[in-house]
């Protein structure tokens, strides 16, 4: 059966002499999970904060997406589908030996 869910991601923003930091913030309806990034200006360079927003949402997201992930592969691996395990390979010269 098919089966529709919306999940909401905020995004807080704060900037302060050169810095941003941003907080991204997941609320699945069952879970909340909250990404963290800041960005800093050169002082040599002109300040935009646009820019500052940019990167330190995008790195807010991209910890949550990592976040997202870690909590998947938990998910599977609770239920015995975890990632598959390194494949071992023989050392040259020595095929008794695994790296």
């Amino acid at each position: 059966m098919p089966n529709t869910r919306e999940w909401n991601v905020r995004i807080f923003l704060y900037e302060d002499e050169g810095t941003t930091t941003a907080r991204a913030v997941l609320d699945t309806g069952e879970t909340t999970l909250t990404g963290r990034g800041v960005a800093r200006c050169n002082p040599e360079d002109v300040d935009i904060p646009e820019i500052g927003d940019e990167l330190a949402a995008s790195r807010a997201m991209a910890e949550l997406g990592r976040q997202m992930m870690r909590a998947a592969d938990r998910d599977l691996q609770g239920v015995g589908a975890g990632p598959l395990p390194p494949k071992a390979r023989a050392a040259f010269g020595w095929p008794d030996v695994t790296l």
